[in-house]
């Protein structure tokens, strides 16, 4: 079932709904904080309402699991094992979405047996949609995505680094010493993964990522050719099974960058500033 026809329907109804539900909101909606603190809108809720019906009418037999669900929702749909699920942020950058800043998108993917099979990522401001099957490849918006040839040193790439959930003494170190060109964080980790996909940025520092934000991304990141992925500590221990907590993202457009960018990471993680 997890062919390019399911696909092509995803490309069609996620941008329709998008730009129906969070383009017609965007600078003309509020916003409150939920539980943990972070920023919800009423957008969050259309748009993932809109989307669980829309999937539900066109694939009955599969379940969804969305971020505006409850925690105890969404363990039970990751508990059971046996079906299909739909992994869903109806608003990956809600703070952005809020606060008139252009820069959100929807995330959403189809996990089965354990692993991503499809990943669908729509930028509705840019009209970007970035997409991927698993090994069959990542796509912008119809074009084949890869990792860009060029492959710059350490000291010359373009990071995104989200400060905001690293430990103090790193952020110290970043700060103090770093050991990339540039650095900048957008407030989108499903955009993040996509960015790096594209080579607009080289390397990757996030430390605190749930399932709905990093289920798409990484899918088309690694399709596109990109090195790296989700990590249970800054010591490189790979996270292996999918679960609600927070993974570090760590990751590289290509292989020598990544060894030379974790290996810089794992180091000055240990170190006390």
């Amino acid at each position: 079932m997890y062919t390019r026809k399911i696909l092509q329907k995803l490309k069609i109804l996620v941008p329709q709904i998008a730009d129906q539900e969070l383009l017609s909101r965007f600078n003309r909606v509020e916003s409150d904080h939920k539980a943990d603190g972070s920023v919800v809108t009423e957008a969050d809720f259309h748009m993932q309402n809109r989307l669980l019906d829309a999937l539900a009418e066109e694939w009955p037999e599969i379940a969804l699991l969305g971020e505006e669900m409850t925690t105890e929702s969404q363990q039970a749909l990751l508990d059971n094992h046996s079906q299909n699920l739909w992994i869903v942020d109806p608003l990956d950058g809600t703070s952005n979405f809020s606060s008139g800043i252009p820069f959100f998108g929807v995330s959403i993917a189809l996990l089965s047996e354990g692993e991503m099979k499809i990943g669908l990522i729509y930028d509705p401001v840019r009209r970007e949609l970035f997409s991927a099957l698993q090994n069959q490849g990542a796509w912008l918006n119809d074009q084949p995505l890869c990792a860009p040839a060029v492959k710059p040193a350490l000291a010359h790439a373009m990071a995104i680094v989200d400060l905001k959930r690293l430990p103090a003494h790193l952020i110290q170190h970043l700060a103090q010493h770093p050991p990339y060109r540039s650095q900048r964080s957008f407030g989108s980790v499903a955009l993040d993964w996509c960015w790096l996909a594209t080579g607009r940025v080289q390397i990757y520092l996030h430390g605190g990522q749930k399932l709905w934000d990093y289920a798409a991304g990484q899918l088309i990141f690694q399709e596109a050719g990109g090195h790296g992925g989700l990590y249970t500590d800054y010591a490189g221990t790979r996270a292996t099974r999918l679960n609600l907590k927070p993974h570090i993202g760590l990751a590289a457009s290509s292989d020598t960058l990544f060894q030379h960018w974790s290996d810089w990471v794992k180091n000055h993680a240990q170190m006390r500033a």
